[in-house]
């Protein structure tokens, strides 16, 4: 029988991989972020991935569990992790060729406030952030909530990033956008525009 952890990195890694194959139908980038704020972003992000998904076994402080261990809360990790990646696969797939893994501008960028994006300014993180926490719970170690944490500071600063990207490119239109939508948590409300770009 499969165990939650292989499941958990078997949805990563189909994940990781449509990531990649979709990477490849991009627009032309016209504008691009500098190294050092990339780095400010990504050293973070890769920290917490070691400790995450690694887990080293040098410090045995990580790898203390934090609950007590059962099958089925591994499971609803699993479960959790489905919901996250299928939400921030959405959203990849509604925003099309203007999504890039740096923060950038595409030739013909525009500003899309549909689909999931009309739950969330920044719906791939809500759904990758639903991900991970569900990943730190079906691994249930210190190191996975560092790492969680981690994550959560190179996604708050790269969301930082993109915000003043997108004012300088969009002015008024995005700050009406920022006061209408909410950065990263939803506010679902019923009847909300949820139509296709």
């Amino acid at each position: 029988m499969v165990s939650a952890s292989t499941a958990v990195l078997a949805l990563w890694a189909v994940w990781l991989l449509a990531w990649l194959v979709a990477a490849r139908t991009t627009a032309t980038i016209v504008v691009r972020q500098s190294l050092a704020s990339r780095l400010a972003h990504s050293v973070p992000i890769w920290g917490g991935a070691v400790l995450l998904f690694l887990q080293p076994r040098r410090f045995a402080v990580f790898q203390h569990s934090l609950l007590p261990r059962t099958a089925w809360m591994a499971w609803i990790g699993v479960v959790v992790v489905a919901l996250g990646l299928g939400f921030a696969g959405w959203a990849r797939t509604h925003l099309g060729r203007f999504w890039s893994a740096a923060v950038t501008l595409k030739a013909e960028h525009r500003l899309i406030r549909t689909g999931p994006y009309a739950l969330s300014r920044h719906p791939i993180y809500t759904g990758l952030l639903l991900a991970l926490a569900g990943t730190t719970f079906a691994r249930d170690t210190v190191g996975a909530v560092a790492g969680f944490i981690l994550f959560l500071v190179g996604f708050v600063l790269k969301i930082r990033q993109e915000e003043r990207l997108l004012l300088e490119h969009f002015g008024a239109a995005y700050r009406a956008y920022q006061g209408e939508v909410p950065a990263v948590v939803p506010r679902l409300r019923w009847g909300s525009r949820l139509t296709s770009a």
